[in-house]
């Protein structure tokens, strides 16, 4: 997930996390293939932070995925897109919504592919979604999020620009420590830190790296990283530019009041 990882709850409930996927029906018949919905939808994700076209971009991912029966790359994108949602969307209920779909969406990715790095991390995603929107699933998604996520990076390390790294990095660095949670700054360090040597320029490595660091209490090589993933951020040709830019400057202005 690139720049939107999901806040981690410190109350941990005990709600199932994960839950039979409903069939995934397609809309009515058109012309398009599987492979040109796809390509609308990327290109209309690509349109962040328009708001409308991250949504569209949500519906188009999904019905490619129900006319390709076997195909996960439309489910990935749907998940990735309702992760993007649900940092910017705000109706409670519909984060709330998005949530819960995209954990669908990841165990309907297992069910047609198991094993795919891939769908390890978007199953890994949705479930963190929800244990955002949804406190009591969060006891039993957290630890399925830690399990996930070791093996989408065991298998393709570099994927999402080391995501699978990253976002374990923060669910380490963020969740309570056990017996409650999976935390462990200690261990998050080390995520953080495998991230940025796969991919250093780019900014969200660098902010989960800086948290990493400021968790464990290297103060001043965290903001050194914060700067860093801050003058990364400006300078990034990319729709979640801004997103970054304000990411580092929030952890910025917490290091300073620390």
């Amino acid at each position: 997930m690139r720049g939107a990882v999901p806040a981690l709850l410190a109350l941990l409930g005990c709600a199932p996390a994960l839950h039979a996927p409903r069939p995934l029906e397609a809309g009515p018949a058109g012309e398009e293939s599987p492979g040109e919905l796809l390509a609308e939808a990327r290109a209309s994700f690509a349109r962040r932070p328009d708001l409308a076209a991250v949504r569209r971009a949500r519906d188009l991912f999904r019905e490619a995925a129900a006319r390709d029966p076997a195909g996960v790359e439309g489910l990935v994108g749907a998940i990735l897109a309702a992760a993007w949602l649900v940092e910017h969307e705000p109706s409670a209920s519909e984060r709330a919504l998005l949530a819960s779909t995209a954990v669908e969406d990841g165990e309907r990715c297992e069910q047609r592919r198991s094993g795919d790095p891939s769908c390890d991390y978007g199953l890994a995603i949705g479930l963190g979604l929800q244990a955002r929107e949804r406190h009591a699933t969060a006891s039993e998604g957290l630890k399925l999020m830690v399990e996930h996520l070791r093996s989408a990076e065991a298998k393709d390390p570099r994927l999402d620009l080391a995501g699978p790294e990253r976002v374990l990095a923060l669910l380490l660095v963020r969740a309570p420590g056990w017996p409650l949670g999976p935390g462990d700054p200690e261990e998050g360090l080390v995520e953080a830190r495998k991230a940025v040597a796969l991919f250093p320029d780019h900014p969200p490595n660098q902010l989960a790296l800086a948290e990493a660091l400021f968790k464990t209490g290297a103060s001043e090589p965290a903001r050194a990283a914060a700067e860093r993933a801050l003058a990364l951020a400006r300078a990034a040709r990319d729709p979640d530019g801004p997103d970054w830019v304000r990411q580092a400057e929030d952890l910025l202005q917490r290091m300073g009041q620390a």
